[in-house]
């Protein structure tokens, strides 16, 4: 038998969250480490310069990017408890009020007017407080901002990111890397937006493209101020 749960769990707005977060890390860890790395090949004739900018890039970036994550997503959570508080206190001032606001978003939602208030009575005598939560500020558990699971998904995914263009840092030839970085971190890049793709059960293609390109136009400035400097270390 299937239950709503379980019908719910089948649709990918459930991964959304910690999806966001692991894509967005995962990509910024193969461009950023490719394009510091590709940046100081254009510029450098031996292996240890471009070794340890990627080294340092990766370790900075990652708890960089698990910092920077979690405190975006901290923000957004003060927000949405300053917003329940106030509804809250709203609750307790001007019930019949409240009352009202909900029996009207319903009716906008399709519901006749008796039937509108006939379901804002039964929901605020069941929680009034998550019924307003749900529908008038529009936070559910699908969309809760949760500050230590996105740090640490992104934090986690720009070092496996990372960790790829390094690889390639360590096992390519010095003589022309930054062609071998550019070509490992497109495939690279393929697979993430494949990966992401299914997993958000989106455009495979679309992905694939809109990946690729921005890496690319990352990769392509890093490799020209790298050739611009020319500074052979």
């Amino acid at each position: 038998m299937i239950t709503i749960d379980n019908y719910l769990d089948q649709h990918y707005i459930h991964r959304s969250n910690w999806l966001r977060a692991a894509v967005l890390g995962a990509n910024d860890g193969i461009i950023s480490i490719s394009s510091l790395a590709i940046g100081v090949a254009a510029a450098s004739s031996t292996r240890e310069p471009i070794a340890l900018a990627a080294v340092a890039g990766l370790v900075a970036g990652a708890l960089s990017m698990a910092a920077g994550e979690y405190v975006s997503v901290s923000s957004q959570t003060d927000t949405e408890k300053a917003d329940i508080e106030r509804e809250k206190t709203e609750l307790k001032e001007m019930p019949e009020q409240e009352l009202h606001i909900l029996a009207q978003i319903y009716e906008r939602r399709g519901l006749k007017k008796d039937t509108a208030m006939q379901v804002a009575l039964e929901l605020t005598k069941r929680d009034a407080l998550a019924a307003h939560v749900r529908d008038e500020l529009g936070i559910n558990e699908l969309t809760q901002a949760k500050p230590i699971q996105a740090a640490m998904a992104s934090g986690a995914a720009f070092t496996v990111g990372g960790v790829m263009p390094l690889l390639v840092v360590f096992l390519a030839p010095v003589k022309h890397m930054e062609y071998w970085l550019y070509g490992a971190t497109l495939i690279f890049l393929m697979i993430l937006g494949i990966m992401a793709a299914k997993t958000g059960g989106s455009n495979i293609p679309k992905a694939i493209a809109r990946i690729t390109i921005w890496g690319t136009i990352a990769m392509g400035l890093s490799a020209f101020v790298g050739y611009l400097f020319g500074v052979k270390m």
